[in-house]
């Protein structure tokens, strides 16, 4: 077990993650932390079965009231424990949710009595819409996070305060961590395995559950936008000249020169038609390249750094450690292992 993780309970005992399911909840995602932390993280066949050591995760689900829930499936679920153990917690996980929350902002004064008997120390995870929980409780303002990218204008429109990117699968701030829609659920918690337990047990949870150890990309990808005007005027040309120039150093002026408009008119272009800022494309563009080429060649760092455009090995491992949380050369062999 990591050091973050094993600083966040006592000796001795389990990493206690509850789980608020609250009415409406997608039924989808009231099951992805038992099955990806609880049930996942000890390795049948090593030592920790043998022994009986305790389990890294103790996962126990809870509701507002203490009883049943309406799910987003039409079926009740009921909590395991008493809504008392939202006290203890060592980390927090809410499930998305349908209703009045996404479209009022407003939690109803029980919930706010419930969160407010946390611990400061507890870490708190959102899955997809329940991000706009943990923004009324006001544990996003002034930081990034991320939600479902269809429920964008609402959350908004509810939380102006909060730096939303709709782009992104999941945001980590350490103490509280939020994903976007249902797959994106599967992604957070295995980079929450890996942080605290460590790639070979993400590794293998992911194995055991037949997804992704992590999945390239954002949810960018999935968002639903009218297809670019592909005229003149429309930014397209210019984005396929930069993925043929990404080993070369290329400015806003450069990209709005290319596509023969003014830096302004430029970056609303683009915005209009990809979603996101010109800079933050770029970016992830020179990212996805120098994954790329770990992933298929054996490259020194440095030179992958050169070929996607960041110059300096230490550059490459500041924007691939803000992608994905890991170094070149660790992000390389994982994929080789997974591979193999």
């Amino acid at each position: 077990m990591c050091k973050d993780l094993a600083m966040r309970h006592a000796p001795g005992r389990s990493h206690l993650v509850v789980v608020l399911a609250l009415e409406t909840a997608i039924a989808f995602e009231i099951g992805l932390p038992h099955r990806f932390l609880r049930a996942g993280a000890l390795d049948p066949s090593g030592p920790e079965v043998a022994t009986g050591a305790v389990p890294p995760y103790d996962v126990r689900l809870v509701t507002l009231d203490d009883g049943p829930v309406t799910t987003s499936a039409g079926y009740a679920v009921v909590p395991t424990h008493p809504n008392t153990e939202i006290a203890r917690a060592d980390t927090i996980v809410v499930p998305g949710i349908n209703g009045d929350i996404v479209g009022t902002g407003v939690l109803p004064e029980a919930l706010h009595r419930l969160a407010a008997t946390a611990r400061p120390d507890a870490r708190w995870i959102s899955i997809c819409t329940g991000a706009f929980v943990l923004a009324a409780l006001g544990k996003l303002d002034g930081r990034e996070a991320t939600t479902h990218w269809c429920h964008v204008e609402a959350f908004r429109r509810h939380f102006p305060h909060v730096r939303l990117n709709p782009d992104v699968l999941y945001v980590d701030h350490g103490d509280v961590l939020t994903s976007a829609g249902n797959a994106a659920g599967i992604d957070l918690l295995l980079h929450v395995l890996r942080s605290d337990l460590g790639t070979e047990a993400a590794n293998r949870v992911a194995r055991g559950a037949v997804v992704a150890p992590w999945r390239a990309g954002g949810q960018a990808q999935f968002i639903d936008r009218p297809v670019p005007d592909e005229s003149e005027a429309g930014t397209g040309a210019t984005r396929a000249w930069v993925l043929e120039h990404l080993d070369e150093p290329i400015t806003l002026s450069d990209m709005a020169r290319h596509a023969g408009t003014s830096v302004r008119t430029f970056t609303r272009r683009f915005r209009e038609e990809t979603g996101e800022t010109a800079g933050t494309w770029l970016s992830r563009a020179r990212v996805d390249r120098a994954r790329h080429l770990l992933e298929t060649t054996d490259l020194p760092v440095d030179r992958v750094a050169a070929a996607a455009g960041f110059g300096t090995g230490a550059s490459l491992r500041q924007h691939l450690a803000a992608a994905v949380g890991v170094s070149p050369l660790a992000y390389r062999r994982t994929y080789r292992a997974e591979s193999a």
